[in-house]
């Protein structure tokens, strides 16, 4: 048996010490259909490197379910959500980051999205 997992990218938003709003574009993997059991890695590389104000990257992916609203699964790159199971890995710096799934099972068939965050400098 498979299980199909859909990757698509939201787009960044990039934000300047003014407050201006741009766009960064944000590149992914293509569909995936997995054995059960494999791991899957899904890749997210962004236009321009994340930001990272606090050492760790705004970057966060999200699992969104037949239409359903999308769920948190981790955030500052590789930290899991409260309740995301420890099959969920985030890593990755700068602008490419990665998802990987181990030991797929059937309830992982979704869309998953990645979200970044990119400051600016103006000055």
């Amino acid at each position: 048996m498979s299980v199909g997992l859909l990757h698509t990218a939201t787009q960044g938003a990039q934000q300047s010490c003014w407050g201006s709003v741009g766009q960064v574009s944000v590149t992914q993997s293509a569909a995936v259909i997995s054995a059960l059991g494999a791991s899957v890695t899904l890749s997210c590389t962004t236009s321009e490197d994340v930001a990272t104000p606090l050492g760790e990257p705004l970057l966060a992916w999200y699992q969104q379910k037949d239409g359903g609203t999308p769920k948190l699964l981790i955030y500052d790159g590789s930290t899991r959500e409260s309740g995301t199971s420890d099959r969920f890995t985030g890593s990755g710096s700068n602008s490419d980051f990665t998802l990987t799934i181990s030991g797929v099972q059937t309830e992982d068939a979704a869309v998953y999205y990645c979200q970044s965050v990119h400051i600016i400098n103006t000055h």
